[in-house]
């Protein structure tokens, strides 16, 4: 008979690769809709299936108002759909989803702290002692290369550096799941790309499972592995789901040179270009 660590060490390999051999995200039959004026409904998502492995980055990418946030939400555990069922690691999805970390477009730090106490908080209010959790986040910061900005508060930051600690503190509470909704979104075009080169290094380490929600279908290609693409809304729906070739690690300057990359653009494009026009058409009341 094994003794009791040889047994504990099997099992956890066993959950290891039972964890490897579920989604992380399963969305079944999804539909969403709220309750507008006069109590009338909005369906703004139609039925929709979504699989998201264990490992895997999935950029979502549609018109403005299709949708894509709201598919995020739902796998937070933000919102109960209207039907359909959405399941975390093999487990159905009933309360808010705590084995996902959530970076939003707008950074969520607190001014009155410092950058290493805004980082830290997120263990601390885990139960971790004081003194362990400060220094997991001054760990987190030379990662994310703000080591020397621990004392500062966040209106001494860059909007860049803003987005660092953002990050940061998301992964030190070493999430399962990341969800990501346009959190680069607000930057300029140089720190984007600065920022898509840090997060695909801090990926590659581990490889949670991520959910990134993009209006930048460049963005989308040279971070995921799959691109999944949504109709205009209401009732939108997923109309394209490319699987991303390009090698890793990837450079996100150079990678968009790549002929894979601009065959793959062009093939997304033609798939979601009609969508944007009608979203457009929808929201200054043209007709198509």
């Amino acid at each position: 008979m094994p003794d009791v660590p040889t047994s504990w060490a099997v099992w956890e390999e066993q959950q290891g690769m039972m964890m490897e051999a579920v989604q992380a995200v399963s969305l079944k039959k999804v539909a969403i809709s709220f309750e507008i004026a006069n109590k009338t409904r909005f369906d703004a998502v139609s039925a929709t299936d979504l699989d998201v492995g264990a490992h895997e980055f999935v950029a979502i990418v549609g018109p403005t108002g299709c949708g894509k946030s709201t598919l995020l939400n739902a796998a937070a555990g933000l919102l109960t759909p209207a039907s359909g069922m959405v399941e975390i690691f093999g487990q159905p999805l009933k309360a808010i989803n705590r084995q996902a970390g959530y970076l939003f477009q707008q950074d969520s730090l607190m001014p009155w702290k410092t950058v290493l106490q805004n980082v830290a908080i997120g263990l601390e209010v885990a139960g971790v002692a004081p003194p362990e959790a400060k220094a997991n986040a001054r760990e987190w910061l030379r990662r994310v290369g703000l080591a020397a900005f621990a004392d500062r508060f966040p209106r001494m930051l860059s909007g860049g550096q803003r987005k660092r600690v953002g990050l940061a503190q998301v992964l030190i509470r070493d999430p399962k799941l990341l969800l990501m909704d346009e959190p680069f979104g607000p930057l300029d075009a140089q720190t984007r790309l600065i920022m898509g080169d840090l997060l695909l290094k801090l990926w590659s380490e581990d490889r949670k499972a991520v959910m990134f929600v993009t209006h930048d279908l460049d963005e989308a290609i040279a971070l995921a592995d799959r691109v999944v693409i949504m109709s205009a809304g209401p009732k939108s729906r997923i109309i394209g789901d490319f699987k991303v070739t390009l090698e890793r690690p990837r450079d996100i300057t150079e990678i968009r040179h790549d002929p894979v990359f601009i065959q793959l653009h062009r093939d997304i494009w033609q798939a979601l270009r009609d969508e944007v026009l009608k979203a457009y058409h929808q929201t200054s009341g043209e007709t198509a």
